[in-house]
């Protein structure tokens, strides 16, 4: 598979999100293999929890799968620009690269509102941000759209 096959994966479960009412939020968790560990899904509305994010999501059932905490070789594809929170998620998960799709200007934190990935932590994955970046803003505008029009 390619990196925009793997945010393929990540775009179909963010479109699960929309009956839920959540922000289409998709993440999908690749090991060194090529192989999709882990997925996951906004699920913010629907769990009634701050911290169902979709990389919190991904990264916990790829730890599960790998039977470690420790993600060292792995890929964490993303919808949207990651938090502060998920950005953390992934630097402690020891990602080893982050491609994400869509910018997140309002918490955005690989250089949107700012760059969590610069600053002194003992990991810094590789970033790479713009990955079918058109098919995921479009996305989330026609969700939020949708909530306008109600």
């Amino acid at each position: 598979m390619t990196d925009q096959d793997y945010m393929r994966e990540a775009l179909k479960l963010a479109g699960e999100c929309i009956p839920h009412g959540d922000v289409p939020v998709g993440c999908v968790v690749v090991s060194p293999e090529g192989q999709i560990i882990g997925r996951g899904r906004n699920r913010r509305e629907e769990q009634g929890r701050a911290t169902a994010h979709a990389e919190v999501e991904a990264i916990n059932e790829a730890c599960a799968a790998l039977g470690s905490w420790r993600l060292t070789g792995c890929t964490l594809y993303v919808t949207l620009e990651p938090c502060p929170m998920c950005a953390g998620a992934i630097i402690n998960s020891r990602i080893s690269t982050l491609r994400y799709g869509a910018r997140e200007d309002k918490s955005g934190c690989c250089g949107s509102v700012l760059n969590l990935f610069e600053e002194r932590f003992n990991h810094r994955p590789r970033i790479y941000g713009g990955l079918l970046e058109r098919e995921c803003r479009t996305l989330l505008e026609n969700f939020f759209q949708g909530l306008r029009e109600i």
